[in-house]
C-alpha cells in the first residue's frame, strides 16, 4: 500500500491497524514530500513529542519527590537519596537498545503505544508508595528503577522520527522530536512542587496521579494517528555494520558529553542546590529552568549544524561546558550561589545545543562514509543509502543508551565526592577532565583538516 493509498482511506474513519503501515516512503523525492510526506511526518512528529514528553515526565519523578520525602516521614541519607537518583537512570539507559531495535519489530505506531502505556505502572506504584504507610526503602528502589521506562522512550521515538524526514528537515526534526521529549523535565520539576502542595499539607501521590489520564490519551492518539513504516524494518548487515563502525564509539561518548550532562544534571540539580548551598534550598523550587533552558536549546543545535555543521558546532559546544564547568568550580569554593546556580544554567544550554548538533551528525557520518563506498565497489546508490538510513538509526538508539549512561556515572561522581570530601570540587573536576576530552576527539575525527591528515584521515572535508 502507498502513501497515496494511506491517506485516502484516512478520510473520515481513521485506518484499521493493519492499514498503518507503510510501504513506500520516499522523503528526499521533492515531489512526494510536499504532495503528501510533509504531513505525515509532522503528524507522526508531534504525536511522539507528546509521548516522549511523557516519558521525561515520569522518568525524573522520583528527583523530584525526593526532595519531599522528609516532609511525610521519610528520611534517607545522602546515599540512599542518590540511589533513587541513579537507578532509574540506569534502568533508562539500559533499555534504550532494545527500545531502538522495537521500532522495527513492532512499528513505530505499536510500540509508542505500548512504550506510552507502561508509564502508568510506575505512576501506579508512586502513588501507592506515598499513600502507604511505612513503605519500605527496597520499594521506593523499585519504583524509581520501573520508572526507568520513561527513559527508553527516547531512543525509540528518535529512531523512528529518523525514517520520516529528508536529510535537510532532519536536524531540525530530531533537534524538535527530543527538545519535545527533554523539556519534560523541566515540566515536571515545574509543575509537580505545585501539585504536591494542593490542598493540606504534602500530597506526594499527585505527583504521579497527575499524568496517568494525559498517558492514557496519549496512548490512544498513537494508536488511531501514527503510522508505521516499512523502511524501518532492519537487515542484519547494515545493523551490524552500524554497531561495529569506529564512528559508533566515538559518537556515543560525544553524547555522553551533552546528553549525559543534560540528563545528569536534571536529576541531580535540585538536590545538589540544598547540599552544597544549604542557605538557598528554597531555590531548588526554580531548578526547572537549567532543564527547561536545555530542552529549547536543543533544536537550536539542530537548526546551527544544519547551517554550520554539526562537528564544528559541537566542538565549540564543548569548549563551552568547560568553561561553564570552571564557572561551578569556582563557585563551589568561592560559596558564591550567584555563580554557581548562573554557570550551571550556561552548563544547561551548552548540553542543549550538544544534544543537538551530535544528533545531527550521525545520519550525515553514515551517509558520507556510505557515499565513499559506493565510490570504491560501485553498487547501487540508492539502496546503499537506505542501508545506511537503517544504520544511522540503529546507531542513534546504541548512542542514547550510552549517553544516559553517563547520567549515571555523572550522579555517581556527585555521590562519591559528597560521601568522601563532602564537597562537588573532585567530581567537577572529574566533569571538566571529560568535556575538554570531548573537544580533543571532535576535534580529531571530524574537524582537524591538516595536522597529520594525510597518515590518520578523517571526514572534515565533509563538513558534517
Amino acid at each position: 500500500m502507498t502513501i497515496e493509498n494511506v491517506e485516502r482511506n484516512t478520510t473520515g474513519a481513521e485506518q484499521t491497524a493493519t492499514a498503518r503501515w507503510i510501504d513506500h516512503w520516499e522523503p528526499e523525492d521533492a515531489g512526494f514530500w510536499h504532495r503528501t510526506g510533509k504531513r505525515v511526518a509532522w503528524r507522526n512528529l508531534w504525536l511522539s513529542v507528546l509521548a516522549e514528553h511523557l516519558g521525561f515526565n515520569v522518568w525524573t519523578l522520583m528527583s523530584i519527590v525526593v526532595v519531599s520525602l522528609d516532609d511525610v516521614g521519610y528520611t534517607f541519607t545522602v546515599g540512599q537519596t542518590f540511589w533513587l537518583l541513579i537507578l532509574p537512570n540506569l534502568v533508562g539507559a539500559a533499555l534504550r537498545i532494545p527500545y531502538t531495535f522495537a521500532i522495527p519489530r513492532f512499528g513505530g505506531r505499536g510500540w509508542t503505544t505500548t512504550s506510552a502505556s507502561l508509564l502508568l505502572v510506575p505512576c501506579a506504584m508512586l502513588a501507592g508508595a506515598v499513600t502507604a504507610e511505612g513503605t519500605p526503602y527496597w520499594f521506593f528502589l523499585l519504583t524509581a528503577a520501573i520508572m526507568g521506562v520513561g527513559g527508553g522512550n527516547f531512543s525509540s521515538s528518535m529512531t523512528n522520527i529518523s525514517f520520516f524526514f529528508p536529510e535537510h528537515r532532519k536536524g531540525l526534526a530530531l533537534g524538535i522530536n527530543a527538545a519535545g521529549g527533554n523539556i519534560g523535565v523541566a515540566v515536571s520539576q515545574l509543575l509537580v512542587p505545585f501539585a504536591i502542595h494542593l490542598g493540606t499539607g504534602v500530597n506526594l501521590s499527585y505527583a504521579a496521579l497527575m499524568w496517568m489520564p494525559v498517558i492514557v490519551v496519549s496512548s490512544a492518539c498513537s494508536w488511531f494517528f501514527m503510522n508505521s513504516l516499512t523502511a524501518a524494518k532492519p537487515d542484519n548487515t547494515s545493523y551490524r555494520e552500524a554497531l561495529t563502525s569506529k564512528h559508533t564509539p566515538v559518537m556515543a561518548l560525544l553524547y555522553v558529553g551533552t546528553f549525559g550532562s543534560f540528563i545528569g544534571f536534571s536529576f541531580a540539580f535540585p538536590s545538589l542546590i540544598g547540599i552544597a548551598f544549604s542557605d538557598f534550598s528554597r531555590f531548588a523550587g526554580i531548578a526547572f529552568i537549567g532543564a527547561l533552558i536545555g530542552s529549547v536549546a536543543r533544536p537550536i543545535g539542530g537548526w546551527l549544524s544544519d547551517r554550520l555543521g554539526g562537528a564544528r558546532i559541537t566542538l565549540w559546544n564543548f569548549v563551552g561546558l568547560a568553561l561553564g564547568t570552571v564557572g561551578v568550580l569556582l563557585g563551589v569554593r568561592a560559596d558564591n550561589f550567584a555563580l554557581f546556580f548562573g554557570s550551571f544554567v550556561l552548563l544547561f544550554v551548552f548540553t542543549g545545543i550538544g544534544n543537538g548538533s551530535t544528533y545531527r551528525m550521525i545520519p550525515l557520518i553514515f551517509r558520507t562514509e556510505t557515499s565513499a563506498r559506493v565510490a570504491r565497489t560501485g553498487e547501487d546508490m540508492d539502496a546503499a543509502q537506505k542501508a545506511a538510513k537503517r544504520q544511522a538509526g540503529a546507531v542513534v538508539g546504541v548512542v542514547g543508551s550510552v549517553g544516559a549512561f553517563g547520567g549515571v556515572v555523572i550522579n555517581l561522581a556527585f555521590k562519591f565526592s559528597l560521601q568522601a570530601g563532602g564537597t562537588l570540587i573532585p567530581a567537577l573536576l572529574a566533569i571538566l577532565v571529560l568535556f575538554l576530552a570531548c573537544v580533543l576527539v571532535t576535534w580529531w575525527f571530524y574537524v582537524r583538516s591538516t595536522f597529520a591528515i594525510e597518515r590518520a584521515p578523517n571526514l572534515s572535508y565533509a563538513r558534517i
